[in-house]
């Protein structure tokens, strides 16, 4: 068996870092294996699994311990803690204090904590060296503390995976069976049949893509933190519901009925059978959804206000003390601006769609366009920019509400 690492020290993270950009497409890079991602995307990505061994050279955690059972007590944060004490396994669901958790130095546990991206700048810019894949399609940054034997159990994912290793070392175990059956009575989603087919152990700054539906497990050894990056991959149930929803709410659909047009019977005859659904109610109704239209224009509105729609749990902080136009534009000039971690700014060809709220991109739009795909504007580039007082306006806006911040990663 592998030596194990020694125990986590709390005080252990990542150096304080800047903003870091994805790779080129056509660049190769170690994160990837020294594949570039145009050619990831192409061999890998929905496909099949890669390893890759010091995807991040010397990477160390992007929070202490302390600091990820810190969160795991916020009300912000969305947290569990998996055991398997004795063979049993449980689920709970957080906020936890740190008193609630079990000792470090017992075996067979984990926590975890979604959304850790929101919350911690050096997590969002781990985060963003994932970005040559769709913003639409990124969804969080997950880290997991397990000690010894700590685990999930053999499961599946619906969705693409990054297993990245920040510290200690993890088994794991993947296999392309095709028998997907849960174990029944359960409170975590276990495979009842778990055939691995490769097994390798992570240490730090190595790294396991996973496609969906890969069937995996891992294990520590040892105290050990991995962060995962998952990205989105909504159910066509579910996608069916929210469009469905937003096009009723913005009256966006065109039909062949006007809306305040009601339902009418003026030749109904009187029933025996007063429990029986008409025929004529069914078929006026079948007329009203069958004189639905959408363009691609309303699907994209849709997909925008839907996918940068904040997740329900987070709040955006407004600085404590604002100041004014300019002096923001002021500061701004010399510091830059940048999107607050929680917020998430996507735009398509007509509109631009932040935290949720759609709006015409402005006339010029290149500001904007390049905020949104860099995530900030240096000093030099915001004094550039400048010119164009609408630009500075919204922004100072956004800053307000929390939604942008001055100057770069602390």
């Amino acid at each position: 068996m592998p030596q194990r690492s020694p125990a986590l020290p709390s005080s252990v993270v990542a150096p304080t870092t800047s903003a870091v950009c994805p790779p080129p497409p056509d660049a190769p890079t170690p994160l990837l294996g020294g594949l570039t991602p145009a050619q990831f995307m192409r061999r890998y990505w929905q496909k099949k699994p890669l390893l890759v061994r010091q995807a991040i050279p010397g990477l160390a955690a992007p929070l202490s311990r302390d600091e990820l059972f810190e969160l795991a007590a916020s009300d912000d944060a969305q947290a569990r803690l998996i055991t398997r004490f004795r063979g049993k396994w449980q689920l709970e669901h957080g906020p936890f204090d740190a008193e609630e958790l079990p000792s470090t130095k017992r075996r067979e546990w984990t926590l975890l904590v979604q959304g850790v991206d929101l919350y911690h700048e050096r997590a969002r810019a781990l985060l963003d060296r994932f970005r040559f894949a769709p913003d639409a399609r990124l969804d969080d940054l997950m880290i997991s503390y397990a000690t010894d034997g700590g685990g999930v159990g053999p499961h599946f994912d619906s969705y693409d995976v990054f297993l990245l290793q920040v510290h200690g070392k993890r088994r794991w175990r993947i296999s392309a069976q095709k028998d997907l059956t849960l174990k029944d009575g359960l409170p975590l989603k276990v495979l009842q049949h778990f055939e691995p087919q490769d097994e390798w152990v992570l240490e730090p700054g190595d790294m396991l893509y996973l496609p969906p539906h890969i069937a995996h497990d891992g294990e520590a050894i040892g105290e050990c933190m991995t962060c995962s990056i998952g990205f989105r991959s909504p159910s066509a149930r579910e996608l069916i519901g929210e469009f469905l929803y937003h096009l009723a709410e913005r009256g966006m659909a065109s039909r062949r009925v006007r809306d305040d047009e009601r339902y009418r019977d003026p030749n109904q005859e009187a029933v025996t059978r007063p429990a029986q659904l008409p025929e004529t109610f069914v078929e006026q109704v079948g007329a009203i959804l069958a004189g639905i239209r959408w363009s691609d224009e309303d699907v994209a509105s849709f997909l925008g206000s839907y996918l940068s729609e904040p997740k329900p749990h987070v709040v955006f902080d407004p600085p404590e003390r604002a100041a004014s136009v300019n002096t923001f534009a002021r500061q701004a000039a010399r510091a830059g601006v940048r999107l607050d971690t929680k917020t998430a700014l996507l735009y398509g060809k007509r509109s631009y769609f932040i935290n949720g709220e759609e709006h015409r991109l402005p006339p010029r739009k290149k500001w904007l366009t390049e905020l949104a795909d860099h995530r900030r504007l240096e000093g030099k580039r915001f004094v550039t920019l400048s010119a164009d007082s609408s630009m500075t306006a919204l922004l100072h806006e956004w800053y307000l509400a929390g939604w942008v911040r001055i100057g770069a990663l602390a």
